[in-house]
């Protein structure tokens, strides 16, 4: 099973996902909260901070891209200050704006958040101030977006609507889109709003309600599993869908599709803000519906991807690394060695408090071989930790050319967390490691004998404040090239000793 689920989120792809709805931007104000105002009993805000984030369908969108993938946003926005954030943090990611249209008389829907701190670090939401129009879309607005939406619908793997009911999603926009996709073969994926009525979704692949909205839409209260069943039923024999899924929270989802009915469960969590949760689930099924995988497993991912982002304030991302961590995680019944900034600062502190001595080495690590195991054997015998830092498929092509690498950075970080002689693994960009070592501050800077010349990335820094470099001896005749050069040969002299001109196959 776990074997599985690590296949199938490694090889997400790229998909191109048509994402239309309602787009948001979220805002939050963070603040020292220590006394009463002599005004008023009300709390005192002393700002310390801002953030802005994606919500609503920019949420999906920015969580569609940290899984790999590439949001094609089909909405409106205002004419103001906030659209021009919105759209800039959304190409940031990665995302197509190009229809994200501004319209006059709307303002861009915004949500500020006002944030308490106590003792500087205790957050607490004390009041959430919203901007926006619930006011339907004019009849030039509408056919804007369904000519973008016509123009991208031929491009795109898969299509998303979020619906939030900010006037954007109309019946009789939601209807045309769905026939349009089914007539091109392309699943439609719904993230409902509270409602009674769903109608206007008929038709699409699956409809992804939480628990209060499905039972609304259903006409019940969902409580138990078997309310939860029941309700699942109805959504997708009246709806006509593939497939219904209904989150519920901590007791995971129910998916019902004309073959199955089953519980698909989750794990407890600490729960620190469900914020985006719907729309991390969201994202995770159209990223693995599109890769092609079934329902059941995309629900099993969504799950996961779902449950990360509630331990996390606010709107927030969620990686293909953490998946692959936690996924790792359960199957060893420990904490994963896949980390990204700050969690491993956080663990490299607790280390230090332990007096344990730090090692850092890095590399692409392709196409694992005895030269590799031995290398970072010969790494874990210089000290406690060992932090390895593997260059990103990215960085890795700028380092060894366009063909490379063989595997890719989550299969590669995959096959290291299995081995005993590390203990981290974190992915980095860059084509060297010297920012990543600056942050990891190691004990020991550890790298092979054939940087004696060449010099070694970091030494001056590590040294600086008593640490040392140590060069690593090699093995003979092992590398990754060398490896990948004998597989090409042995596969060239097998076509070259394969029969000719033969027929009857």
């Amino acid at each position: 099973m776990y074997e599985r689920w690590l296949n199938q989120v490694t090889h997400l792809g790229t998909p191109k996902v048509l994402l239309v709805g309602d787009y948001i931007l979220d805002s939050y104000v963070y603040g020292d909260a220590e006394r009463i105002s002599p005004e008023a009993p009300v709390a005192v805000l002393k700002v310390v901070d801002r953030q802005f984030r994606c919500g609503g369908a920019g949420s999906v969108a920015a969580d569609i891209a940290a899984l790999g993938g590439r949001p094609l946003c089909v909405g409106v926005v205002g004419r103001d200050e906030n659209a021009d954030r919105l759209r800039a943090m959304l190409t940031e990611v990665g995302a197509d704006v190009t229809a994200l249209f501004s319209v006059n008389d709307r303002p861009t829907t915004s949500k500020q958040r006002l944030i308490g701190l106590a003792q500087h670090r205790h957050r607490q939401q004390l009041l959430r101030i919203d901007e926006e129009s619930d006011e339907q879309l004019g009849a030039d607005e509408n056919a804007r977006l369904l000519e973008a939406y016509r123009q991208y619908l031929s491009q795109s793997d898969i299509v998303c609507l979020q619906d939030y009911r900010k006037g954007v999603l109309t019946e009789d926009l939601c209807r045309t889109m769905i026939q349009l996709a089914k007539e091109r073969g392309k699943r439609v994926l719904v993230d409902p709003p509270l409602g009674r009525d769903y109608g206007k979704f008929t038709g699409a692949c699956l409809i992804t309600p939480n628990r209060k909205e499905a039972g609304m839409a259903a006409g019940m209260v969902v409580e138990t599993l078997s309310d939860a069943e029941r309700a699942a039923a109805i959504l997708q024999e009246r709806l006509r869908l593939e497939a219904a899924v209904i989150t519920l929270d901590k007791e995971g989802a129910w998916l019902k599709t004309a073959e199955r009915s089953e519980h698909v469960p989750t794990i407890p969590r600490m729960v620190y803000d469900v914020t985006g949760a719907g729309d991390m689930v969201l994202a995770m099924l159209a990223m693995a519906i599109a890769a092609g995988n079934d329902f059941s497993t995309a629900v099993q991912l969504a799950n996961i991807a779902g449950g990360l982002e509630v331990e996390k304030f606010g709107t927030a991302t969620v990686s293909v690394d953490e998946i692959v961590n936690e996924i790792l995680s359960r199957s060893r019944g420990q904490r994963g060695k896949i980390r990204q900034m700050p969690a491993l600062a956080n663990d490299l502190n607790y280390h230090r408090q332990q007096k344990h001595r730090i090692v850092f080495t890095n590399g692409c690590f392709d196409v694992l071989h005895r030269g590799h195991i031995e290398y970072l054997r010969f790494c874990k015998q210089q000290g406690d930790i060992v932090v390895l830092g593997l260059n990103s498929d990215s960085s890795v092509r700028q380092i060894k050319g366009p063909t490379r690498p063989i595997n890719n950075q989550h299969d590669r970080a995959a096959v290291l967390a299995g081995l005993e002689s590390v203990d981290y693994i974190i992915v980095f960009e860059e084509p060297d490691p010297l920012s990543l070592i600056r942050q990891v501050r190691p004990d020991i800077l550890v790298k092979g004998a054939d940087w004696a010349e060449k010099g070694v990335v970091g030494r001056e820094f590590v040294e600086s404040y008593g640490g040392s470099v140590v060069l690593a001896p090699l093995v003979d005749g092992k590398s990754s090239t060398a490896t990948i050069q004998k597989i090409q040969s042995l596969s060239i002299g097998t076509k070259a000793n394969e029969p000719r001109g033969t027929t009857g196959g």
